[in-house]
C-alpha cells in the first residue's frame, strides 16, 4: 500500500501549523461533520485511532468485566484487544469463506447469555451483510459495533457503510484509502452517545478545550468521569479534509485495478480473488487471493517467489486466536478462519500501481502455476 498524499495535504498541514491551533480544534470539528455526512451518520467523533474508537464504543455501551463480546478472530488483533481493554472476554466466531466476515450463523453459534455486544468487521473493505446482522442483533437485544476500519468508500445495500449503524469505528492509518497519518473516528446517530464520546476522548471534561478557549469569559471546566486522552490534532484533520475530497476518485481507481486483476487471474486455476458480495461493493482496501490445492504451490512459497521478483505482497489477514497474546483462549472450531489466514495472501493495490506492475505480478503467479 502507498498512501495518496500530495501537495494539497502538505499545504493543509502547513496552514494548520501556521494558524497556531495545532491540537484538537476547528479543523477536527469540520472533519467530523464532513466525514459523518459522507458515511450517512448523524455524528462523528474524531479520535486517535480505530483501536481507541472501538474502546470508546465499548465504554459507551457499558461493556465490562463478566461480559462477553463476539468478535472475528480473522481480523487485525486490535479488534479483540479492545474487548480486553474494558475487562470483557472476546469470544471468537468463524467467518464466511468468500467475504471473510461474520455472519448471523457464525455469531449465533458462539453467542451466550453473557454476550453483551458483537463487533463485526467489514474485513479488508468487504462489507458484511449489514441488514442480516443488524436485524439479528435487534432480535437478540445485543448491540452491533461495526469495525469499519478499512471500509471508507464501501457500500452495502446501496448505502455507504456506516449509514444506519448503531455505532461504527473507523481508521485513518496510512494503509487505509483515507488517511490522516494516524487517527480514527466513531460515528453514531445517537446524540447522547456522541456527547459522551467527546467527553471520554478528552479526560472526561464537560467542555472541550476548543469551546473553552473560544469563550470570551473564563470557563471553569469539570471532569465528570475517569476518561482518556484519545484526541486527534488539527494537523491530522487538515490532511483528512483534503483526503475526503479524493475518496471517490480513489475508490473508482482501485475498483478498476481490481477488475483488471480479476481478468488476469481468471485463467490461473486454483487462485480465488476476493470479490464484491451480492449486497454491496468493496473499496478494495485489500486485494486478497485464496490459494486452493489445485494451484499446486503453498502460500509461503508464493510469497517468497513474489519477493524474489521484487513484489511486496504479504500474508493474508491474521487470526488473533493463533497469536501468542491469545494462547490463554481456547476457542471453538474456526476452520474457515484458519484456512483463510493460512492459504491467502494480499497483492499490491494502490493508486501508483501500473498495468505493467500488474502484468509482472500476475506473470510470477502464472509461472509458479506451471
Amino acid at each position: 500500500m502507498i498512501p495518496r498524499l500530495g501537495e494539497e495535504e502538505a499545504q493543509a498541514a502547513a496552514d494548520a501549523v501556521r494558524s497556531g491551533w495545532v491540537a484538537q480544534g476547528p479543523r477536527v470539528a469540520r472533519f467530523e461533520q464532513e466525514f459523518a455526512a459522507l458515511v450517512g451518520a448523524g455524528h462523528g467523533v474524531a479520535v486517535s485511532s480505530c483501536t481507541t474508537a472501538l474502546h470508546l464504543a465499548l465504554v459507551v455501551l457499558d461493556v465490562g468485566p463478566g461480559d462477553e463480546v463476539v468478535v472475528p478472530s480473522f481480523s487485525f488483533i486490535a479488534t479483540a484487544n479492545a474487548v480486553r481493554y474494558v475487562g470483557a472476554t472476546p469470544v471468537f466466531a468463524d467467518v464466511d469463506l468468500a467475504t471473510g466476515n461474520l455472519t448471523v450463523a457464525t455469531v449465533d453459534a458462539v453467542r451466550t447469555p453473557r454476550t453483551r455486544a458483537v463487533i463485526a468487521v467489514h474485513q479488508g473493505g468487504v462489507p458484511f451483510d449489514v441488514a442480516a446482522l443488524r436485524e439479528a442483533g435487534s432480535r437478540w437485544a445485543v448491540p452491533l459495533i461495526e469495525d469499519a476500519a478499512c471500509a471508507a468508500g464501501s457500500t452495502a445495500y446501496g448505502q455507504p457503510v456506516g449509514a444506519g449503524s448503531t455505532i461504527s469505528a473507523w481508521s485513518f492509518h496510512p494503509r487505509k484509502l483515507l488517511t490522516t497519518g494516524e487517527g480514527g473516528m466513531v460515528t453514531t446517530d445517537d446524540p447522547a452517545w456522541a456527547a459522551r464520546l467527546r467527553q471520554l476522548r478528552e479526560h472526561g471534561m464537560n467542555v472541550s478545550a476548543a469551546d473553552r478557549h473560544a469563550s470570551a469569559q473564563p470557563v471553569l471546566e469539570s471532569y465528570l468521569e475517569t476518561a482518556f486522552n484519545y484526541r486527534m490534532t488539527d494537523i491530522q484533520a487538515a490532511i483528512g479534509l483534503v483526503q475526503l475530497g479524493r475518496l471517490a476518485e480513489l475508490v473508482t481507481h482501485r475498483r478498476a485495478l481490481a477488475a483488471r486483476y480479476h481478468d488476469l487471474l481468471a485463467t490461473i486455476e486454483g487462485l480465488v480473488p476476493v470479490r464484491d458480495p451480492a449486497y454491496g461493493e468493496t473499496n478494495y482496501q485489500s486485494f486478497w487471493v485464496l490459494i486452493n490445492h489445485e494451484y499446486g504451490v503453498g502460500r509461503d512459497e508464493v510469497l517468497a517467489e513474489l519477493a524474489a521478483a521484487g513484489v511486496s505482497a504479504r500474508r493474508g489477514i491474521m487470526a488473533a486466536h493463533l497469536e501468542p497474546a491469545y494462547t490463554d483462549v481456547t476457542p471453538g472450531p474456526l476452520p474457515v478462519t484458519e484456512r483463510l489466514t493460512r492459504d491467502s495472501l494480499i497483492l499490491p493495490l494502490h493508486h501508483a500501481l501500473t498495468e505493467d506492475d500488474q502484468d509482472h505480478i500476475v506473470g510470477v503467479l502464472r509461472k509458479l502455476a506451471g
